[in-house]
């Protein structure tokens, strides 16, 4: 079968696209026919070597965190699938990705795919929209009513935590740049600002950080929270900011796979109350173009990836 693999840490160059043997499932494994992987940031941190503390891999790495695909073999003992079902899951940041025409997904990652939408599309949900799903209602705890902001909601992941937020009945305020503005105010935002720390009516319950801005701007933004309100921030490799004296805590969020809240998530898409925005879809082959391109910043809404069976339908 065709991957993209790299063999050594470093720049997209290492990333090559090459035969290699197929998996067959082991005990508790799913072999799944890939009908797109996504890429993500953090594919591009493991490629480049920065993440090998918290997600050591073994080299070739084959990268592709997400999967939608096709049930292809069952491992023993696994219940629930069937050959022929069509699923999406978040697949283990430390094991082979999906940049592959097959790859193993242990069984538990994995849900029903959607209906409503194409296969491979839903290969761009399940990362970004748990990171947005974990944030608001594990950590954040949103309720209808509360007012949160999110900052940096142009992304991939502030498209589902602005629609999201909406749909928990909260008021969602939104900071983007001018070339997504209009795209968050389209996913339900009520107030959209420029970047930067906005300057509101009141205070906010939440605050969620999705933005890469520098620490002096990440610790401003605690002055917008409530006494006793929260700060969820997703760039992990800055501390969450926290205000002690008025009780406004900071939490980091590291996206775990859950099958269960992504087929939540899945039950919002086919009910027409969360739709998954993909701007492009590239052929595998092109998967380190991609990476190089990423590197540069020029990548703007979410892209799937498509083997050579899906890209040539």
């Amino acid at each position: 079968m065709k991957a993209v693999r790299f063999h050594e840490y470093g720049a997209p160059d290492v990333l090559r696209y090459e035969d290699v043997e197929q998996p067959v499932p082991a005990a508790g494994e799913v072999l799944l026919r890939v009908a797109a992987t996504s890429f993500n940031p953090v594919d591009g941190n493991i490629r480049a070597g920065f993440m090998q503390g918290p997600i050591p891999v073994t080299l070739p790495h084959t990268p592709g965190i997400d999967v939608a695909g096709t049930v292809e073999a069952l491992g023993e003992g696994v219940d629930g699938l069937a050959v022929g079902d069509e699923a999406i899951g978040f697949l283990p940041m430390t094991g082979a990705g999906a940049a592959a025409e097959y790859v193993l997904a242990p069984a538990g990652t994995l849900t029903s795919a959607p209906k409503s939408i194409p296969l491979a599309d839903a290969g761009g949900l399940p990362l970004v929209g748990l990171t947005a799903w974990q944030a608001l209602f594990d950590h954040a705890k949103l309720t209808a009513g509360q007012r949160v902001l999110i900052n940096g909601a142009g992304g991939a992941v502030g498209g589902y935590a602005v629609q999201l937020a909406k749909h928990a009945g909260a008021h969602v305020i939104a900071t983007a740049g001018p070339r997504s503005s209009e795209r968050v105010r389209a996913a339900g935002a009520d107030e959209v600002f420029g970047h930067g720390v906005p300057e509101l009516s009141a205070v906010v319950d939440v605050v969620l950080n999705l933005a890469p801005v520098e620490p002096m701007e990440l610790a401003a933004l605690t002055s917008v929270v409530r006494d006793g309100g929260i700060v969820v921030n997703t760039t992990v490799w800055m501390a969450a900011p926290s205000d002690k004296q008025r009780g406004v805590r900071g939490v980091n969020l590291f996206v775990n796979s859950d099958a269960a809240q992504l087929a939540r998530l899945v039950e919002l898409v086919d009910a027409g109350e969360l739709r998954v925005d993909i701007a492009r879809r590239v052929p595998l082959a092109d998967l380190p173009a991609l990476h190089a391109e990423a590197a540069e910043g020029a990548i703007s809404g979410k892209v799937v990836v498509l083997p050579p069976a899906t890209a040539s339908r």
